[in-house]
């Protein structure tokens, strides 16, 4: 006896019709909600050891300026050093930016990388450095323009080797995909859930917490006993394939239990919040994408990469940063730090705030900066980190680092190592091909000396 998708069920339903729980979407390799757990659920057969260290990445896309920001060279020609000023922060001897003054007044929290260093100025490749460790290699763009996560971000390895909690998905991406946060081999297992809507929007939901149009909670529960029937066959005729066919099973339950569960309803949203703290992390996209973070890392979701863009200052990289970009930085970083010290979050939860390349020293004449990964600032806090350090030191004008340069393997290492993972670890494609997490880089020492061993 066959089953077919389209055969209907007593109460009219197909089986594609029970399954149909939410939407999939495949944004390069990000995945709605339903599909993801299935593949979780196919992955977890094998164990994992709990880890208690979860991260938040806050994409800057496209670059953000970080000698406006975090390493001001006041004493540099007039043609560097920009107009912005210096203040004091509550660490004596490190300061930054006049337009970060909530920041400053964190930065006990914070260690600033200020020796950050790469080779890549091209969007789409630094991308890929940046969030992989590895710098994209050949056919990295393919013949129709599309980009390819080559290696696995961060995120998905992460979710790789630490798995998801209860119901929720290990890696979420805010509100968008990265270029480079996808997967790539780790396949759909190791995948991000991708939010797809802006939860600073007056109308915003997560598209998959929804029932479908005309299913109710009284069908649902119909179609769950309908399901699990359909299993008990499915297992009765399919013995050699138990295992698989469990962790299928286990995709179902968690999938009701998501669409069900109040406590994985309410991980998203941020509406529980007090209208004070929404304030606090700014009513736009980066501070309620940060607001979101922090109840998705307090709920159990491995890694949460909030993406914000319009940091390519080519022109107007002044009056931007001051009247935008870091208004919103400021007060959505600063509120994040304050607000998972204040919950007991922060040493479980590291934070790292970077783009894939900072800008020229030298302003262009358009009142802009353009590409640099020469020389850059990574501010990043929590997980185990001692906050209040300034680590490595660049030039008089920002263009490089002047000690201790750090790359972008070294910051992966870190956060591996942070995170408990082993960073050494190689995976094998099917034919038996070494894919190590990383080939290169080791975790700052400075910052993980600081890490319980």
């Amino acid at each position: 006896m066959k089953t077919s998708d389209s055969r209907p069920f007593c109460d009219g339903s197909t089986r594609r019709d029970v399954l149909k729980l939410g939407s999939l979407s495949l944004m390069g390799m990000g995945l709605g909600l339903p599909e993801l757990l299935r593949r979780e659920a196919v992955a977890s057969t094998e164990a994992r050891p709990a880890r208690g260290i979860s991260c938040i990445l806050v994409w800057l896309q496209g670059g953000s300026s970080t000698m406006d920001m975090w390493d001001l060279k006041p004493n540099a020609p007039a043609e560097f050093r920009g107009p912005f000023k210096e203040i004091s922060t509550n660490v004596p001897g490190t300061r930054i930016s006049e337009h970060l003054p909530r920041c400053a007044r964190q930065m006990d929290k914070l260690t600033l990388i200020r020796s950050f260093t790469h080779t890549d100025a091209g969007h789409g490749p630094a991308d890929h450095w940046m969030m992989t460790g590895y710098p994209a290699g050949p056919g990295f763009v393919d013949a129709d323009g599309m980009v390819n996560n080559q290696r696995p971000a961060f995120g998905a390895v992460v979710a790789k080797e630490l798995g998801p909690v209860g119901a929720l998905p290990a890696y979420v991406t805010i509100p968008s995909l990265p270029k480079s946060g996808g997967s790539a081999y780790l396949g759909p297992t190791a995948a991000p859930f991708v939010i797809a809507s802006d939860p600073s929007s007056p109308d915003f939901s997560v598209r998959d917490l929804k029932l479908a149009v005309g299913v109710d909670a009284h069908r649902l529960e119909n179609r769950r006993g309908l399901i699990k029937s359909l299993d008990r066959y499915q297992k009765s005729a399919e013995v050699a394939a138990n295992r698989r066919a469990d962790a299928i099973s286990t995709y179902y339950q968690k999938a009701f239990e998501l669409v069900t569960s109040p406590q994985a309803k309410e991980a998203f949203d941020i509406s529980k919040e007090t209208p004070k703290l929404r304030d606090e992390y700014g009513r736009n996209s980066l501070g309620q994408s940060c607001l979101m973070a922090r109840r998705l890392v307090e709920a159990g979701v491995r890694c949460v990469t909030v993406e914000h863009g319009n940091w390519d200052t080519h022109s107007r990289n002044f009056d931007s940063l001051a009247n935008n970009l870091l208004l919103a930085l400021d007060g959505a970083l600063s509120t994040l730090l304050r607000d998972l010290a204040d919950r007991g979050l922060l040493e479980t939860t590291l934070v790292i705030a970077t783009g894939e390349f900072a800008r020229t020293p030298r302003i262009n004449n358009n009142a802009g900066r353009d590409h640099w990964p020469n020389g850059m600032t990574i501010p990043i806090a929590g997980g185990g980190v001692k906050g209040g350090i300034v680590y490595g030191a660049s030039d008089a004008r920002a263009e490089k680092p002047a000690t201790d340069p750090v790359g972008p393997a070294d910051l992966a290492a870190t956060i591996y190592h942070l995170m408990g993972i082993d960073y050494t670890k190689i995976y094998y494609d099917p034919l038996g091909r070494p894919l190590p997490i990383l080939d290169k880089g080791k975790p700052v020492d400075l910052i993980c000396e600081f890490v319980r061993s």
